[in-house]
Parts: C-alpha cells; structure tokens; sequence
C-alpha cells in the first residue's frame, strides 16, 4: 500500500494466495478471461496524444485492464480513460467509481494530524513515549514531525514474518487495526531517529494513535471532522472489512500470460489501516488532493512546516524527482512542481497531485498494483505517462 502493499507477500514474487482464498474470490467474481477492449467511450479530454498513452498502458503486457485520469483546472474536469472498471464487461472506469486509494491514504493521516497541530492538541515534536508509552522503550524519542516525513526509523510491520503468515492463511482475517505495531514492537529501530529517510508503512499507524491519543476519539470519526466534511468528501470511508461499494473498480493481478485475475476484495482493509484502507473515488480524491496540496485545511504556519524537503520518494516513486515533506510529496517534473502521494495495493495504483496553489490537479488510478519490485519497467513507463498528464495539466 503503498507502497501497500509491495510487501504483503514476499518481494521476490507477485502476488500468490492461498488457493483456497482465490477459490473463493473466483466464486464470488465469475471466472476471468482476459481483458475486452471496451469501445472507446467519448472523451472528455481534447488531448489526443494523453487517451493514446492509456490506450498503450492497458495493452502492455502486465498493464492494468483499466485506467482513469482526471485533470482539473478551476471548475473544469477533463476525464482520459482506458480499458474497462471490470474484466468481461464494456463498462468503462468512471469517477464515481469506489477503488481502493492505497497509500494515498497516508496524506489523509497527515491531513488529520497536522489539523491537529492547527488545534493545538498535537505538536510536531511530540514523542511516541509522551502519547504513545506502552510502545517500546526503544521508540520513545520518535517525534510526529519524523513519523510523518519517513525519518522514523520504525520498522514496516508489513515486513513481519508473522503477519505475512496470518494473511497467507487468512486474506480475509480482521486485524486489530490499533495493534498492527505489535508485530514489530521486538524489532530495534532501522536508524537513528531523523537520520535518513526510509519509507515505512508502520509511520502512519502510529500517526493515527497519537491522534486517537491526544482526542480521545477513534480515528475514523477524525477522518469525517477534520477531512472529509470540510472537503466535501462523500463517497470515501476507511472500513474494517474487504467488501467495496459499488459501482466500483475492479483491481487485478495481471501476471503474463496468466489471464487477468480479480483480486478486489480478496483483503481486508483492517490490515493496512491508516497506512492504506481508505476507500474512495476518483472525483472525491480530485476534491482531497486540491484542498491537501494548497494547505487549505491547515495554517500557514503548519504548511511552512510540512514544506520543509528531505531527499526521498513516494512509493511506488512519483512522476519526476521526487522529495517528502510532511505527509505530502514534491514532485519536480519537466513541465513544473505539483504535491502529492502515490500509493499500490494488491490490484490497484495511485497518484494524486495538485499544483501549490490547488488550482489544477491530476488524479491517476489504474486497476493493477505496480511498484519498483513486481514491475520495474512498468513502474518506469508510468511514471513517464504520468508525468506527460502532469505536463498536460500545466500546459497553458
């Protein structure tokens, strides 16, 4: 998630479940053959050359059977789509459509955290062992500021042997989202606290407990008050389960020449949590990224804090160079700046992203999980694509 998750299953392969389990989707999914070109719907976008470059994405081999990319600029909506929302249908990818958003959820933390420094019931120098005690010993001395910018040195719980073992056995089993650090409370810290960066999905979990720490409120309810209300956002929710509403996007393991395997719902949300379980759709995470990357939810003075750069990259990498700050990402492309996140779960990929001023956004959702490890080369060509829509975007 991501990177969610690169590393649900072992890195050195895709994407295998339990043949029980994948039994199971197929029973609820219908068997699947390999993806139909839908008819090309009209396009809402002008832009010859971008519907030509989705066109190509989903024809490549390992390339997502859908694809949607919304471009806004003031109050107008551009929509460049691909392929279709399900295997063996002609319906296409809409933005009403439900996905899951994957580690783009982790700018949502970020979102109600930094609200929270707004508020004055957090700080950025705030410690794990001041709000967060019965975490280990070892940890005490992380601040916020470090868990939301990566330089934590936490270790990714979804590295963990035994909660690889628990989802290989069970992709349905309900975590206990608020002790998803217990399986690595026995590991030491990766590194000196602000001493590098290194992208960890346990960052984000423990964002959202000191949130539920200093409100006394389960985060879910923060998400609603302090992000989705104030943005409008409504058709997006952070469940506990597998299930997504419909109408929805399906997301695929696509691994030639194997045909195109669903795998929507194959996993529950409760394992990823604030770190990647949201759930939304193209046109509400348009409204997220516009609101986030202009600062509209914080003050100036918080948002002059988030905006202080360390070398690092989203993942999977966003388009051009990439740096964090804090949960928020600057990507400097050829064509200029925007801010955003990316994220991959198991048959989805992400990338939100505005220019500074909120303006003009991009909203990129393909339907097959692609990062540095499963698909190196792919991951390339995207981010190349992505960066001719933010260069689309910026055109004058």
């Amino acid at each position: 998630m991501p990177r969610l998750l690169p590393r649900l299953l072992p890195r050195s392969r895709p994407l295998r479940l339990p043949a029980a389990a994948l039994v199971a989707v197929a029973s609820l999914a219908g068997l699947i053959s390999a993806p139909a070109q839908a008819a090309a719907p009209p396009p809402g976008g002008h832009d010859r050359e971008l519907h030509r470059l989705l066109q190509e994405l989903v024809r490549t081999p390992g390339g997502p059977p859908g694809v949607i990319a919304l471009l806004r600029r003031g109050h107008h909506t551009e929509v460049y789509r691909a392929g279709v929302a399900e295997v063996g249908t002609d319906r296409a990818p809409r933005p009403a459509d439900h996905m899951r958003i994957a580690s783009t959820a982790k700018a949502y933390s970020g979102a109600v955290a930094l609200g929270l420094v707004d508020r004055g019931r957090l700080g950025l120098d705030d410690t794990i062992g001041e709000l967060l005690p019965a975490l280990p010993a070892a940890w005490h001395a992380v601040t916020l500021r470090q868990l939301l910018q990566h330089t934590s040195g936490l270790p990714d719980f979804t590295a963990s042997p035994e909660f690889l073992e628990i989802l290989g056995q069970d992709p349905h089993h309900l975590f206990d989202s608020r002790r998803l650090l217990d399986f690595v409370a026995g590991d030491p810290l990766l590194f000196s606290p602000g001493s590098r960066y290194q992208y960890s999905n346990s960052d984000n979990i423990a964002v959202a407990l000191m949130a539920e720490a200093v409100t006394g409120r389960p985060y879910e309810e923060l998400l609603k008050k302090i992000v989705y209300r104030p943005l409008g956002l409504r058709n997006t929710s952070l469940p506990q389960g597998f299930d997504i509403p419909e109408p929805y996007l399906h997301g695929y393991d696509v691994t030639p020449p194997n045909p195109p395997e669903d795998i929507s719902t194959v996993l529950s949300a409760s394992g990823v949590w604030a770190s990647g379980g949201i759930i939304s759709t193209p046109a509400d995470m348009t409204s997220f990224i516009r609101g986030y990357a202009s600062g509209e939810l914080i003050s100036r003075r918080t948002r002059k804090q988030q905006l202080k750069w360390v070398d690092g990259a989203s993942e999977p990498a966003g388009p051009g160079v990439n740096a964090a700050g804090l949960a928020i990402f600057r990507y400097t492309t050829r064509c200029g700046v925007v801010y955003g996140h990316t994220g991959n779960f198991p048959g989805y990929t992400q990338l939100v992203a505005a220019t500074p001023d909120g303006e003009r956004s991009l909203t990129f959702s393909i339907t097959t999980q692609v990062n540095k490890s499963n698909k190196p080369e792919l991951v390339a060509e995207l981010r190349n694509i992505q960066e001719d829509f933010v260069c689309g975007l910026l055109r004058r």
